[in-house]
């Protein structure tokens, strides 16, 4: 036992731990976003019991990847298409291009919907997905979003037990997010759109780190995986034009309101 909990381990779990809290801002905002498709009393059983079930999916592929770890990264399929497209894929690679490829899609078609939509802030179809349908996608691109965060676990401990508490302890702190950014954002409409616009961005970082895993060259040019600090730098960005320009629309209104409409 004195084996089990020594310093080393309990240090390593709170890394592993803050590991997923940091990765998993993404994973929460697909979270929210794919509840509100659910209807509006179930969509907090959806988002708790999406993780719930999550964190047990976590655990099984974490079993699988630490027993099976070389044929998730063994290349199976090596395509050629002259100088157009070369690959080398395994199942960790097509993993994250596929769930890169679902989010981008997600992303676009909530965006587009949002704009066809008559009332602004309504743009997403509850009646489109069932209670256990969503759920089951939540699952799902919760254990997509783990994948690299588990291969980093197993980088940094062999102990099972750490990483399966991690993998626990994280699950319940999204739980407790999750709600709060859903709630967030449902009574601030207007970041909606930005945060659609966030999510298009996770589906791109995905795709972009599924070629890289792939070796993806096209055109004779490798496809290079967007780093976590570009990201995160881009969300900032995007976070700041966003806040400057609804502050600059609120000024210019109340304008117009003081002077009231104009002539003719």
């Amino acid at each position: 036992m004195g084996d089990i909990f020594t310093l080393h381990n309990l240090f390593t779990l709170a890394m592993l731990i803050f590991l997923q809290a940091v990765l998993g801002f993404d994973n929460l905002l697909y979270i929210s976003i794919e509840s509100k498709r659910a209807p509006e009393d179930r969509q907090s059983f959806v988002r708790k019991a999406g993780v719930g079930l999550a964190i047990a999916l976590r655990i099984l592929l974490l079993f699988l990847v630490v027993h099976a770890i070389d044929a998730f990264q063994e290349p199976f399929a090596s395509p050629r298409l002259g100088h157009v497209f070369e690959g080398e894929f395994n199942v960790h690679s097509l993993i994250v291009l596929g769930g890169g490829a679902f989010i981008v899609f997600t992303a676009i078609k909530e965006i587009m919907h949002m704009l066809s939509s008559e009332e602004p802030g309504e743009h997403v179809d509850t009646s489109s997905r069932s209670v256990a349908a969503s759920v089951a996608m939540i699952s799902l691109m919760n254990v997509v979003f783990s994948f690299d965060s588990i291969l980093s676990a197993i980088a940094l401990t062999d102990e099972f037990w750490v990483m399966a508490v991690a993998i626990v302890l994280s699950g319940v702190l999204m739980i407790v997010l999750a709600d709060r950014v859903s709630e967030f954002l449902k009574k601030n409409r207007m970041y909606e759109v930005l945060g659609l616009f966030i999510l298009f961005l996770v589906g791109v970082m995905l795709l972009t780190e599924g070629g890289h895993l792939a070796h993806i060259h096209l055109w004779g040019h490798p496809v290079e995986a967007m780093s976590k600090s570009t990201f995160y730098f881009v969300i900032i960005v995007l976070v700041i034009v966003d806040v400057a320009q609804s502050r600059y629309q609120k000024k210019l209104d109340a304008l117009r309101s003081t002077r009231g409409p104009s002539p003719g």
